[in-house]
């Protein structure tokens, strides 16, 4: 199978190195001269059949997007940086809908695409569960920009002849993004954590594709276990061998009044993730929990501390 990978960033390279691994031939896209050698490397610790390339391109940029390689599929993983809305839609609905249209009007399109979303669109459910099935509800500007990129995902993919799927990812964590002091160090507020290791999300996609599931569909990408902050972080500290943090509740991290109205909208949103459509779609779990997925950072913290 031939894939482009578009923002091939955290995930992405995950996912290259994965699809590369099991004889994929894998283009990876990225605009920096440090995203393109970042790409490169992964190409060149590929001990698969597959192979990597990487390609210089901007999802904003139409013209640049006519130089990348035909594919069989193509995974929309671009980020926006953390920035604002406007930054957002021009890199999520903009950009997507560039990538859509230059594929599709090629002699030979893409069967398949990929947008990566997050349960964010899901907005605020008082720690109910969520799942497909659940109408989304987003309640910031940026989750709103992420509900109408899902929707062209589905509608002009469908509408070129291009199956779409959109993977609604939790919270991401792993390597380089494992967090730990904010958790043993504390405060910790009050609410719920849906999570998903980068291999996991990255795996899930792999898996989509190979096994030519959920057309047409939003799949949650989360584990098996969204996990009460407190109770996370007293896990966290009691395997890291340190004292147990210091906990606030919502109310009294509100109280404090130095949240921005942004932060203050996500310490208000609660809602748990269910991930049996993934599971019932057939896919492993690497690291099923963050018991599991947090067992090299708890080692590498305490082989620190020693």
């Amino acid at each position: 199978m031939r894939v482009v990978v578009v923002g091939c960033g955290y995930v992405g390279l995950e996912l290259t190195a994965q699809l590369a691994e099991r004889g994929h031939v894998v283009t990876g896209v990225r605009r920096s001269d440090a995203g393109i050698d970042a790409i490169e490397e992964i190409g060149e610790q590929i001990d698969g059949g597959g192979t990597v390339d990487a390609a210089r391109a901007d999802a904003t940029d139409p013209a640049s997007i006519d130089a990348l390689p035909d594919a069989d599929a193509v995974v929309f993983a671009a980020s926006s940086g953390g920035r604002g809305a406007d930054a957002a839609r021009e890199v999520y609905v903009d950009g997507l809908r560039n990538v859509i249209e230059a594929y599709a009007a090629r002699p030979s399109p893409p069967d398949r695409l990929v947008y990566t979303s997050s349960t964010g669109v899901y907005g605020d459910h008082d720690g109910a569960w969520v799942d497909e099935e659940t109408p989304i509800d987003p309640t910031t500007e940026k989750t709103r920009v992420l509900a109408e990129a899902e929707r062209i995902a589905l509608e002009a993919g469908d509408d070129a002849g291009i199956d779409g799927t959109v993977a609604r990812f939790a919270g991401l964590y792993g390597p380089d993004r494992y967090r730990l002091e904010r958790y043993v160090e504390g405060p910790v507020t009050a609410g719920y954590l849906n999570m998903v290791h980068r291999d996991d999300a990255a795996g899930a996609i792999r898996y989509l594709l190979e096994a030519d599931r959920a057309l047409g569909e939003a799949v949650v990408v989360v584990d098996d276990e969204p996990v009460d902050k407190h109770a996370f972080a007293d896990w966290l500290a009691d395997e890291c061998g340190v004292p147990r943090p210091e906990k606030r509740s919502k109310a009294e991290r509100i109280a404090a009044g130095d949240l921005s109205a942004a932060a203050e909208r996500r310490i208000r949103t609660s809602k748990r993730c269910s991930n049996d459509r993934l599971r019932a779609l057939g896919y492993e779990f690497a690291y099923p929990t963050f018991r599991e997925g947090y067992r090299d950072a708890v080692r590498s913290f305490r082989a620190a501390e020693e």
